[in-house]
């Protein structure tokens, strides 16, 4: 199973199917506030969608094609985060993250970004990373842009959100790069 203490008060453990439940209510109570941005709130209405979720990520995990972690701040899941795909051809992984609702503006999705980040270089040695988030998701996109990754680009109607299309930001940060920003 997979652990890594960011700092004191954060941890991320990969998600376990014993997660679901505590992962579901972390899900409900923000889901009217979560739901501007993450369109799979709409297929997650149960605690077995949860549950089918966290299998899916655990297979994605066996098979080395993604790690989703449960965000723990001081021992409560809060939030999960992590590699939605790793490229292993071109060294790169792609950083996903949702947080509740009453955990914004602690700077925990930072920290966490910051600390994948760190494992994605130092463990998994992987060159690039790269975060996505929709244009107007101001506070998705202070994250990367707080951590010094660099605005690559716009990916046009990248994503559909319940009735319309979202533009992303794209941001990276190259092994060599992220040495001198920390």
């Amino acid at each position: 199973m997979f652990l890594y203490k960011i700092d004191d008060q954060l941890s991320l453990k990969q998600a376990e199917v014993n997660d679901a439940e505590r992962l579901f209510e972390s899900t409900e109570s923000g889901r009217e506030y979560m739901k501007e941005w993450l369109p799979w709130l709409d297929f997650t209405v149960t605690v077995d969608d949860t549950r089918e979720f966290v299998k899916g990520t655990m297979l994605g995990y066996a098979e080395n094609r993604s790690l989703t972690t449960v965000i723990l701040y001081e021992g409560e899941i809060v939030g999960t985060a992590g590699f939605n795909s790793i490229n292993w051809s071109n060294k790169t992984a792609y950083i996903g993250y949702w947080l509740g609702h009453g955990y914004q503006g602690k700077g925990i999705m930072t920290r966490v970004a910051k600390g994948l980040t760190d494992y994605a270089f130092q463990h998994l040695k992987l060159n690039k990373v790269e975060i996505r988030a929709a244009e107007e998701n101001k506070k998705s996109r202070g994250i990367p842009e707080r951590l010094g990754f660099v605005k690559e680009g716009r990916i046009r109607q990248a994503e559909w959100l319940y009735d319309h299309f979202v533009d992303h930001i794209v941001y990276g940060v190259l092994a060599d790069e992220w040495d001198t920003i920390e």
